[in-house]
């Protein structure tokens, strides 16, 4: 349906790898394999120079664009992702990735993390900001003239 031509079985072939790619790094977990498969073709398809949109992926697998998308993004977060064509071709990685849901709920924590921190030095920085406040406050009081004469009464009320 994509009209890959002469190519179709080394398309189909590197989706597959890429497919088995996938399942070791988790991201079959909690997916309906169509998604997967999708990205895989879109993947396949571009590492063999046809230029196929996302457009004619989803209307092929029949998923939602977003969730293309959001499979090629957990993808991209893969150390497969970052092997070159030729490298995909004839290594196969023996690591294996954690699984998507994990990795960004460790994001999350890490951020709270930092956020926490931050809220904490902000304090600190408020807090030292304030006593710098009062010894220039203080520093000012000290070295105002004194008033004399009439102007003093007048200064004791608060008018100046």
């Amino acid at each position: 349906m994509l009209e890959f031509g002469e190519k179709n079985h080394e398309v189909s072939m590197t989706a597959m790898r890429l497919v088995q790619r996938m399942k070791r790094d988790w991201m079959h977990t909690g997916r309906r394999p169509s998604g997967l498969c999708g990205a895989a073709l879109l993947v396949a398809a571009r590492m063999h120079d046809f230029r196929r949109t996302t457009k004619e992926i989803v209307s092929v697998v029949k998923v939602c664009e977003q969730t293309l998308k959001k499979r090629l993004t957990e993808f991209g977060d893969t150390p497969t992702s970052q092997l070159t064509i030729e490298e995909f071709m004839k290594v196969d990685l023996d690591q294996e990735c954690d699984p998507p849901c994990f990795t960004s709920g460790l994001q999350k924590i890490k951020c709270q993390q930092l956020e926490a921190e931050l809220k904490k030095r902000i304090g600190d920085v408020e807090d030292e900001i304030y006593n710098y406040q009062d010894e220039i406050d203080t520093e000012l009081q000290a070295s105002r003239p004194k008033l004399r004469g009439v102007y003093a009464a007048y200064a004791k009320g608060g008018r100046f």
